[in-house]
């Protein structure tokens, strides 16, 4: 022992070499060291986690070791699954060495004549099993023909895969493996076996750790580890990962190739227009506060964008606009990562995830979201949800230089590919090139091919199909189109051994125009190539549309946007004005609202119509609703106050009804914490119609399930009662019942002199839905008065019992 670790050391001296040659073997082989006693800690805890389920969530791990069922309530439990895997996992195990031995090994000698010695010394699956920790059904979101299963898998794996190649030993020595695997049953039928194929994809690139044996280990090695598991990860991300997909089926002469690449859901058109309030990350000298370089970068599955980097700005303004094809909804979200940009490690600075079912339904999305994992920061983003539609009417350029359109790319096969390009070339440039004989043995075997497909500056290339004179490639491309009656697909299939092209094709996607479906599937001859050489493909345009946003819906984004019931939202420029829109509503309630009414808690309609010296006999009578009249002068379902009957002038509308109940009454008002304050005419005034003396506050809650937080958006209020002769300086004061803490409250801004402010700030409660569910909210309006002053603080207050409400689809009132 002594000598071999004196024996490098002795060499370096021998050799002149530097000490530091001695270091740096040195610092590599602790770096090794390390890395190989965190994999083996970390196989161990997975291990424990696996034996005893129960006791590691009690003993409270780390979040990310939890099970999804404990965070996600719409994820169940699957316990008699995972004992069918435990029962069926031996005889799988048998079966797979059977297949390793008798099937993997020929393949592996045939690939090259330095394999032929490869053999499996050892083939063992394990005891551990793979874990099923939860499954999400869709059965609503998507066609009734298909059941799309989400399985969180989890495979922490003993086993063990040992083979010999030229008496090297290599071999894997255990596995981690966590990723969401979506399983798709389509379509259903109606008879054996009820489904016709089942396809299988990842949706984001899986967790993989292996921990190597044998001459392998080199591979952990640091700085070749990271090489080495990205490779791993991009050879199964190429399979297995969307828009990648497996499907397997299950009836006879089943059609499958519309499930193997089915026409995307859509496109989502990210606007990064700016940031605020950044968090510092440049330091002088360790401790002077500087600014930073910030830059974005944006996923949506295995496509990402990195924005310009915007130098020493923490209010950075992009302006900036990126294109994602969306294939999978639900289950892809918008990821967005911001950076500082250092020269030696770039230092993170906040994140986002949104919800792209959101987006779709909302079509349509504005605003600014805060960011996650961060201390500070917002940032300002528009979403436009675009819709692929086959109307050639859609296809004009676009004067901003966006696309207009996506091709659709199925490449399927060639025929009759010439060995090399020396088949069709003339002579003399052949003759010389081939009188070497082991290039001539060399070109005698057949391609391994693989497709470069370009449109316009964008250049997509196929996984290599080896040996093979006709090749079967069966993937899909999608390439952004600006121009349709311009640009052209050009095609090269080029020989990876030689690097040399074996054919050419240029499609013209004018020629996809003349058909009504904008659909071409056919053979297409290839050029300077052989004369019966053919490539097979089928392409599919179609064109982007931007849908308007429905005016009647609200909105479920995950920053839900102005209520639409409420308001109709009228853009000037850069600014937002909020009119209220005339309804004309009976009494005796038939609509809505009134349903929303009798849903109420019945010890609040006693007091409800209780008002000081004015009857709340209902008179059978039109009404208008909403304080504005000169509105109602322009529309002219708006009745005027003047026209109606004596005894309907005195009668409140539906709104105030609606906001007599959810408020208590005036007589009610010093008997409740809510409003405790002293009622005189020099700060109430008591009036009958539409006024409405007591104040209103306008909410937009909803529960965003990506984000697993209850969203609360405080737009504005109205018609305060002032506290003082010298006026208000109303803010919003936010809990969640029963949390008080002072840690959990939530707080607007204050604005200056105002009883109509408008603060459109939106607070996030990040809890579970099945919590949300119990909890209470409640909302106050403050006024910000002076140190020591005797001014009125409460300006009044409203609880919501959130178990009354539809959480999931939201809703926005006053």
């Amino acid at each position: 022992r002594a000598l071999l670790w004196l024996g490098p050391v002795y060499l370096a001296g021998y050799l002149g070499l530097s000490g530091s040659w001695v270091l740096l073997a040195l610092a590599l082989w602790l770096c090794w060291g390390h890395n190989r006693r965190a994999k083996r800690d970390r196989l161990a805890a997975a291990f424990a986690l696996l034996e005893d389920e129960r006791e590691a969530v009690r003993r409270g791990l780390a979040a990310r070791h939890l099970p999804a069922w404990v965070h996600f309530p719409d994820v169940e439990r699957v316990e008699w699954l995972n004992k069918v895997l435990v029962q069926a996992w031996p005889y799988f195990g048998t079966i797979m060495e059977k297949t390793f031995k008798e099937v993997l090994e020929p393949k592996i000698r045939a690939k090259s004549v330095h394999l032929k010695t490869c053999t499996f010394t050892k083939v063992h699956f394990g005891e551990k099993c793979p874990r099923i920790n939860g499954i999400k059904a869709y059965t609503k979101e998507i066609d009734r023909r298909q059941v799309t299963l989400d399985l969180q898998i989890c495979y922490i794996g003993d086993c063990e895969i040992h083979m010999d190649i030229s008496k090297f030993n290599l071999g894997v020595k255990g596995v981690q493996l966590y990723g969401t695997l979506r399983v798709i049953l389509e379509p259903l039928l109606t008879d054996a076996p009820f489904v016709g194929a089942v396809t299988l994809f990842f949706m984001q690139k899986p967790h993989l750790e292996i921990n190597w044996a044998g001459m392998s280990n080199l591979l952990d090695v640091p700085g070749i580890n990271v090489m080495s598991d990205s490779l791993i990860q991009d050879f199964i991300a190429a399979r297995l990962v969307l828009p990648n997909r497996i499907t397997v089926p299950l009836k006879k002469n089943m059609n499958i190739a519309h499930l193997r690449f089915p026409v995307p859901q859509g496109v989502i058109r990210v606007h990064l227009l700016e940031a605020e309030n950044l968090v510092q990350k440049d330091t002088f000298l360790g401790a002077i506060r500087g600014k930073s370089d910030p830059y974005a970068l944006l996923r949506v599955g295995t496509t990402q964008y990195r924005s310009k980097t915007v130098s020493r700005d923490l209010n950075p303004i992009w302006n900036e606009t990126f294109e994602f094809v969306v294939h999978e909804v639900p289950g892809q979200d918008l990821e967005v990562d911001l950076y500082d940009e250092d020269p030696d490690k770039d230092d993170f600075m906040g994140s986002l995830l949104i919800g792209l079912m959101d987006v779709m339904n909302d079509r349509t999305v504005d605003e600014w979201f805060p960011l996650s994992k961060t201390t500070s920061g917002h940032l300002h983003l528009k979403l436009e949800w675009l819709s692929l539609v086959n109307d050639q009417e859609k296809l004009h350029e676009d004067k901003k230089g966006l696309s207009t359109a996506i091709l659709i790319v199925y490449l399927d096969s060639a025929f009759n590919l010439p060995k090399n390009h020396f088949e069709y070339s003339n002579g003399e440039c052949g003759a010389k090139k081939i009188k070497n004989n082991k290039y001539l043995k060399k070109m005698e075997r057949e391609p391994s091919s693989f497709v470069l497909l370009t449109v316009g500056n964008k250049t997509q290339k196929s996984k290599t199909c080896n040996f093979s004179k006709d090749p079967t490639w069966g993937q899909a491309f999608t390439f952004f189109v600006h121009s349709a009656h311009s640009q052209s697909l050009h095609v090269e299939i080029k020989d990876k051994e030689r690097d040399s092209a074996l054919g050419t094709s240029v499609v013209c996607l004018s020629h996809l125009l003349k058909d009504p479906n904008m659909t071409l599937d056919q053979r297409f001859q290839l050029d300077h190539s052989s004369s019966d050489s053919f490539i097979k493909m089928k392409l599919v345009l179609r064109a982007l549309n931007v849908e308007e946003p429905d005016p009647q819906r609200v909105k479920a984004g995950v920053n839900a946007l102005k209520p639409g019931p409420v308001h109709v939202t009228e853009k000037a420029g850069n600014h937002e004005k909020f009119v209220s829109p005339p309804q004309v509503s009976k009494v005796p309630p038939v609509s809505k609202d009134s349903a929303a009414l009798e849903s109420l808690p019945e010890k609040d309609s006693g007091e409800d119509l209780d008002t000081t010296g004015s009857s709340a006999a209902p008179v059978p009578s039109e009404t208008v609703s909403g304080p504005d009249e000169a509105e109602g002068k322009q529309n002219p379902e708006h009745v005027p106050p003047s026209v109606l009957p004596s005894g309907a002038a005195a009668m409140p509308t539906l709104p105030v009804l609606q906001e007599m109940r959810l408020a208590p009454s005036v007589t009610s008002l010093g008997s409740l914490p809510s409003s405790c304050f002293e009622l005189s005419s020099s700060n109430l005034d008591i009036h009958n119609g539409t006024e409405m003396p007591l104040g209103e506050i306008q909410l937009t809650v909803r529960y965003a399930s990506i984000r697993q937080s209850l969203v609360v958006l405080v737009n504005g209020c109205r018609n305060l009662v002032p506290s003082s002769n010298r006026g208000v300086d109303p803010y919003v004061r936010i809990y969640l019942l029963p949390d008080r803490r002072w840690t959990s409250r939530k707080k607007t801004s204050v604005k200056k002199k105002t009883l109509n402010p408008q603060y459109d700030e939106k607070f996030e409660f990040f809890e579970s839905l099945e919590n949300v569910k119990k909890r209470t909210l409640d909302i106050a309006v403050k006024n910000s008065r002076p140190f020591i002053s005797q001014e009125r603080k409460d300006l009044g207050k409203v609880r919501i019992d959130l178990s009354q409400e539809d959480l999931i689809k939201g809703f926005a009132q006053w």
